[in-house]
């Protein structure tokens, strides 16, 4: 019986294929805004996440003044931080290593080119070497890291070497970083995190900053076994001890990546959902668009709404096969909507790898598709319920002489 209902319900609508195209562009343009807006998101969401997720569970982060997880260029003038902090760090219970770090932002120069970059004085001792080893964001694709010994050398990421000066960047290739002559020996993965950073031994950094004490931050590894969060917060208790600071009065930060990874995903939801909120206003447009081409289905098939109940339909059978109609019809401008949307997020993808985003991907599940599908039927059904209750009402004497 439904089917037969259906089936109904698309005879009519191919019958007048022209209204019918018409009246689905304010369903199939919602939708695909919607799906394109939520694919992309998705897809930037895990992106992302499958990068800080090569940070390690077990990475803690202590910065002066906000909650800045990662190294950060410029200078960290609130609640500084210094070489007896990273000894509180290395002393609280649970701390499997700690290594302090400055990141500045520094005059560098290659050939005639001249940039301000982001450059990480980054410790080369056993815990930093220990560190990076299990740091996936920190892997080289050609080269070697730095070691106790070195001096003038770097390790660079991954746009730095490709993307940021005129002619590509080799190893044995000679930076010249504040009026230093350093040689690149690494040449980092693409990431994230440290693709436009430049990393030199954490010593000659301080020659150039002149900061013999001070450190922009400390990465800790917690002990497999304990929780992060709990050895965080020992960190952040050990800290607020040594600096005489009350709860609450922190002048620095102490975040787990889970908890970076946590903020982020929620910081993402919110503007996809934000962003899919505003696109979807076009499906009420669509919505009115189907009530209106409903209604004058309705008035175009009066007669035949006479004769259906001059035989035996029921005013529920009535409204069920407008109700079904009107969904067939947003279902069917969903179709193009999802495969539209389908389109527009591997377009953005395309674009994303070819600006060098090569992490990101879209993000199609199948319960978006399905999803939106659904979506589209109800929004067309709803969006039918009085122009099928008007033709279930219509008494087959009146319509006979319409």
């Amino acid at each position: 019986m439904i089917l037969d209902y259906f089936c109904l319900a698309f005879r009519s609508l191919t019958g007048r294929s022209v209204r019918t195209r018409l009246t689905m562009i304010g369903i199939f343009i919602g939708i695909t805004a919607v799906v394109s807006l939520i694919s992309l998101g998705s897809g930037l969401q895990d992106s992302i996440n499958s990068e800080f997720e090569k940070i390690g569970k077990n990475r803690i982060m202590i910065t002066p003044g906000g909650a800045n997880f990662g190294p950060q260029g410029g200078d960290m003038s609130i609640g500084k931080m210094t070489e007896d902090d990273l000894k509180v760090v290395r002393k609280s219970k649970g701390v499997e290593v700690a290594t302090a770090y400055i990141s500045k932002s520094a005059k560098v120069k290659f050939k005639d080119e001249l940039k301000f970059l982001n450059v990480w004085g980054f410790s080369t001792d056993s815990d930093a070497q220990k560190t990076i080893k299990s740091s996936g964001f920190l892997e080289l694709e050609k080269g070697r890291q730095l070691k106790s010994g070195d001096k003038f050398k770097a390790v660079i990421g991954h746009s730095i070497a490709y993307d940021t000066f005129d002619d590509e960047l080799r190893i044995g290739d000679t930076l010249v970083i504040e009026d230093k002559e350093f040689k690149i020996i690494g040449i980092q993965k693409s990431s994230t995190m440290s693709n436009d950073n430049i990393r030199i031994p954490l010593e000659v950094a301080r020659e150039f900053y002149d900061t013999p004490d001070e450190i922009s931050g400390i990465f800790a590894l917690s002990i497999a076994g304990e929780e992060p969060s709990v050895v965080a917060d020992r960190i952040k208790r050990g800290l607020r001890r040594f600096r005489n600071l009350d709860a609450g009065e922190e002048d620095f930060s102490v975040q787990t990546a889970e908890q970076m990874i946590s903020q982020l995903n929620m910081i993402l939801s919110i503007v996809t959902i934000f962003l899919s909120g505003i696109a979807a206003v076009s499906l009420i447009v669509g919505g009115i668009g189907i009530m209106n081409t409903m209604y004058t289905t309705v008035l175009e098939r009066t007669r035949e709404i006479g004769i259906m109940k001059a035989i035996g339909a029921t005013n529920r059978n009535i409204l069920l096969l407008f109700l079904i109609e009107s969904g067939v019809l947003g279902f069917a401008g969903g179709l193009v909507g999802v495969f539209l949307g389908f389109l527009i997020s591997k377009t953005g993808e395309f674009i994303a790898i070819k600006m060098g985003v090569e992490f990101f991907k879209s993000s199609f599940s199948l319960f978006l598709i399905f999803g939106s599908l659904a979506f589209s039927f109800l929004i067309g059904a709803i969006s039918g319920i009085l122009p099928a209750r008007q033709a279930s009402q219509l008494q087959p004497v009146e319509a006979f002489r319409k």
